[in-house]
């Protein structure tokens, strides 16, 4: 079959209809909270004069990541429960597994840069104005990106030669590379190898980064003459490796793996509550555990209060 004339279908996650309201119930549920929480973020961070530092502003860029990540396949997959349509053609599968991989590679990255900010924050608290000017911040950010689409580009390029002869059945609920190649009739040794090359680079690279930080942070902290000292400045950090720990810990049991071909069946329900819980629970650990962003948004719900009086 030519590539650009198949139309996939997409197995979701069950066949039980009972099961699909509860599902998609579930997901459109997480989806608005996730989208809502991850826009009140980015409206504080744009319009408050106190978050404008550059924890903020990566902040800002996580949770507009985040919004990009679930919106790239949760809404597709609603759609198809709501309508019983499981098809998608072939381009639009490669666009959404293009801006799936993107997007999560990307955040990698940008976790990353977050506890170097994070590092420059707590062990060079005098020079952390002049090293995270706003220059060096937009340049680490497009640094992120350029690194997520020069990480998933290999792979992708590789998946565009793939045929597929006798099934056009993807078990999953979003195009992903696992399923569409245990369906290929191609020779998918050598991608298998490419994807697994890139999903250990990217992990290792981005997981010493972080564990480097945090080991100087933690040295640094320990130093610190007052108890009072220490807690507030675990307390900045609290968020981060919380969210840190949710990221890496789902991405061990989705991309780290010996072979591409095996069951996915784990892997796309992990995914689901990964696209969903883990994006609404983000933007809940910054706020909850953040007393500047806690007096930012109950500053703006005052400021709307009083022109809603007006």
């Amino acid at each position: 079959m030519r590539n650009n004339t198949i139309t996939f279908i997409l197995l979701g996650l069950t066949d039980d209809p009972q099961l699909k309201v509860v599902i998609f119930n579930f997901l459109f549920l997480t989806y608005m909270l996730s989208v809502t929480g991850n826009l009140i973020i980015i409206f504080l961070t744009l319009n408050n004069s106190h978050l404008k530092t550059a924890m903020y502003f990566f902040l800002q860029n996580f949770s507009f990541l985040e919004i990009s990540f679930t919106s790239a396949c949760i809404p597709r997959y609603l759609y198809n429960m709501s309508v019983g349509d499981r098809t998608i053609t072939y381009n639009d599968c490669i666009i959404q597994m293009f801006f799936t991989d993107l997007f999560g590679v990307t955040e990698f990255f940008l976790l990353a840069t977050m506890s170097y900010d994070r590092y420059v924050a707590i062990c060079k608290p005098l020079h952390y104005v002049t090293i995270m000017n706003n220059k060096v911040c937009r340049r680490l950010i497009l640094y992120c990106w350029t690194a997520g689409l020069l990480i998933i580009l290999p792979p992708l390029s590789l998946g565009l030669n793939l045929e597929f002869c006798d099934s056009n059945v993807i078990d999953h609920f979003a195009c992903d590379a696992s399923p569409l190649l245990k369906i290929s009739c191609s020779e998918t040794w050598l991608i298998e190898q490419v994807v697994i090359v890139c999903d250990v680079l990217t992990f290792i690279t981005t997981l010493v980064c972080v564990v480097l930080s945090y080991v100087y942070i933690i040295k640094t902290i320990l130093q610190f003459p007052s108890a009072q000292q220490r807690k507030k400045a675990f307390s900045t950090c609290s968020s981060h490796m919380i969210v840190v720990s949710i990221t890496y810990g789902s991405c061990i049991f989705i991309y780290v793996k010996p072979s591409a071909k095996n069951s996915v069946a784990i892997n796309k329900g992990v995914m689901a509550l990964t696209t969903s819980i883990a994006s609404v629970l983000n933007p809940f650990i910054y706020t909850l555990r953040n007393k500047q962003v806690k007096q930012a948004f109950n500053d703006s719900i005052k400021r709307i209060a009083l022109f809603l009086k007006k």
